[in-house]
């Protein structure tokens, strides 16, 4: 996965609203996620499949930096 790509995911994570990180379910915040990256990028299949599982694998650490900006 290119760093600028991961750059822009954790971008989009922080200007999200903590109330969306911390309220919808895994599938959902992958999804939607995903889906703001994709508006900024022309993401290939395969960018989408790495940046799905990379997303769902750190869920946790999303919602933890969430709570903390509570």
């Amino acid at each position: 996965m290119k760093p600028t790509l991961l750059n822009q995911l954790w971008r989009i994570i922080d200007e999200t609203p903590t109330h969306i990180l911390l309220n919808l379910d895994v599938r959902d915040l992958v999804e939607q996620m995903l889906s703001k990256l994709n508006n900024l990028n022309s993401l290939t299949p395969e960018e989408i499949y790495l940046i799905r599982d990379y997303i769902q694998n750190k869920t946790p650490l999303i919602r933890d930096l969430a709570y903390d900006r509570l």
